[in-house]
């Protein structure tokens, strides 16, 4: 899985990833990006199907209650995944590399995020979890315990059958 981590976020969590087996990690500065706005950047990461991780939940996946139906990513039928640290606008680094290592063990379990949106709340412990059944397609943006957080795994548009 191919992983571009946004500007908003430190470099630090590609170079984790590549330690974690994410070998194609990247992050936006190194691909000489840094200053891209969002809507420059979605040509980008569309074209090299990468699974963008960013804190800017909202611009990419539109209004949390109506996910798809607004951001950059409404209106693409075919996206690689979208992964959001969603927190406070300071996240220490500390913070961005607990949100994203939840992350990159809910892909441990679940390493398919095409057109599906990942989002890791930061919330205070004690974790706990609202639901612990399985996301589904007929039942998206069910809740359920990670290792140190609470994570949404939601389709963003509707599903494209695979061939």
């Amino acid at each position: 899985m191919k992983l571009l981590v946004d500007e908003c976020l430190s470099p630090q969590l590609a170079k984790h990833a590549h330690r974690r087996g994410h070998g194609e990690a990247s992050h936006v500065v190194w691909l000489g990006l840094a200053g891209y706005k969002d809507w420059q950047l979605r040509p980008i990461i569309l074209a090299g199907d990468w699974v963008f991780v960013t804190r800017n939940a909202d611009d990419f996946r539109g209004p949390r209650k109506k996910p798809g139906s607004g951001g950059e990513y409404s209106g693409v039928d075919l996206h690689a995944g979208l992964i959001c640290l969603n927190g406070p606008s300071a996240l220490d680094l500390d913070a961005q590399m607990e949100l994203f290592e939840a992350a990159l063990a809910v892909l441990d379990h679940a390493p398919d995020l095409v057109n599906q949106v990942l989002e890791i709340p930061w919330k205070r412990r004690p974790w706990t979890s609202f639901d612990t059944r399985s996301p589904t397609l007929d039942n998206p943006g069910v809740w359920r315990s990670a290792p140190v957080s609470l994570y949404c795994l939601m389709p963003l548009i509707p599903a494209i059958p695979r061939l």
